[in-house]
């Protein structure tokens, strides 16, 4: 059983590192939640982009590495260096971070369903980070657990659908806690631990 659970546990904290950070398409999902407009819609979205993308990243990696055996440990120390410059960038945040997210409904009004449905596509795939972030590094660091990179996929995709339900979905109730700087700073303090360690890891693994 470690032989699953162990990948799919480095995927779902791998993928809660990369995903809960503050962004545009984190800060349109948690407004549409408080104004509870087309929130099932965004979430939706945004969770099956992602698990398409680090399915995506997760096979096509795979496939050029079966070509190529040596582009695994380059990968692998690549990935494993980004993540970690990934939780630095997350603890500078978390010591120097002095604002909170405004969620001024205005900003985040939408007239319609499909506007806010085109707004979270936008969002999602008009992001060049995103590529890097959920393709790339996801990936790479799945294509070093060898056998269980499907496994660290599953927890990846669990970890995206489970932020963004419970980002949309309990948003109205975190409204109050996220205009607050300290909870950002919390917020990003935890995703260094987790970024860190886990790239410290991966190097360490090659």
């Amino acid at each position: 059983m470690s032989a699953f659970w162990m990948p799919a546990l480095a995927g779902l904290l791998t993928g809660a590192g990369l995903i809960i950070a503050i962004g545009p398409q984190n800060v349109f999902v948690l407004r549409q939640g408080v104004r509870r407009a087309h929130v099932a819609q965004v979430v939706a979205v945004c969770a099956v982009s992602d698990v398409v993308l680090i399915t995506a990243g997760v096979a096509g990696l795979g496939a050029l590495v079966s070509a190529h055996p040596a582009l695994i440990t380059v990968a692998t120390l690549l990935g494993g260096a980004y993540v970690i410059v990934l939780g630095l960038m997350a603890a500078k945040r978390s010591l120097r971070s002095g604002t909170g997210m405004a969620t001024d409904t205005g900003e985040a009004a939408t007239t319609s369903r499909w506007m806010a449905i085109g707004t979270a596509l936008a969002l999602t795939w008009l992001n060049p980070h995103v590529y890097l972030d959920t393709v790339l590094t996801m990936g790479a660091i799945a294509n070093g657990h060898g056998n269980g990179k499907w496994a660290f996929a599953i927890g990846a995709c669990v970890a995206s659908i489970l932020w963004f339900t419970i980002l949309g979905g309990g948003s109205r109730r975190m409204a109050p806690l996220f205009a607050k700087p300290r909870a950002w700073r919390i917020l990003d303090a935890v995703v260094a631990v987790i970024m860190i360690g886990m790239g410290a890891a991966l190097i360490a693994s090659v």
